[in-house]
């Protein structure tokens, strides 16, 4: 039961992140508001797992990635290379997907943000013109709506811990 909790709270954390890509994609603006919702969700999560696994070691590895991630990210926000959005954005993931998927995470991250770098680098290869002239024009202020590949790295993610949550549950015996 608790399992079915932690995961409903994960799937409910998947609209939030969606609408945290498409404000910063559109708006270039991450609230604090839209964060925090997500922190409360990935710490409800990360109770029920503990209190079913009966371990700690979850939460503490995810405050501390989430913590070295602020941490880092802190002075690229101060040289104004990434918003404070962002930077939030990425401390709180840990929490949300926990410490065990902290690796899946970070290989979606890496090609996420590979790829938007590209499109936004090379707006040629878009087939919309007006998709295409938006990126440019991302491209010409010099910013890069980074909360998009964060927030689709941390869907894939959870989908895929929903998936192996699920997939590794015993069927009903017949």
């Amino acid at each position: 039961m608790l399992l079915a909790a932690s995961l409903l709270l994960k799937a409910l954390a998947i609209p939030l992140l969606a609408r945290i890509a498409w404000l910063d994609f559109t708006t270039q603006k991450i609230s604090n508001q839209n964060v925090l919702l997500l922190l409360c969700l990935g710490l409800g999560s990360l109770q029920l797992l503990s209190v079913q696994s009966g371990s700690w070691w979850d939460m503490g590895l995810s405050a501390l990635a989430g913590l070295l991630l602020f941490v880092a990210l802190f002075p690229f926000w101060a040289m104004r290379k990434v918003g404070a959005g962002d930077v939030k954005l990425m401390a709180v993931v840990p929490f949300l997907i926990g410490g065990s998927g902290l690796l899946v995470f970070s290989v979606l991250l890496f090609l996420f943000a590979l790829t938007t770098a590209l499109i936004v680098k090379n707006p040629f290869m878009l087939p919309a013109g007006a998709f295409r002239l938006y990126v440019q024009h991302l491209d010409r202020k010099g910013v890069v709506p980074f909360g998009v590949p964060i927030s689709l790295a941390a869907i894939c993610t959870i989908a895929f811990q929903i998936y192996v949550a699920l997939m590794s549950q015993p069927g009903p015996a017949i």
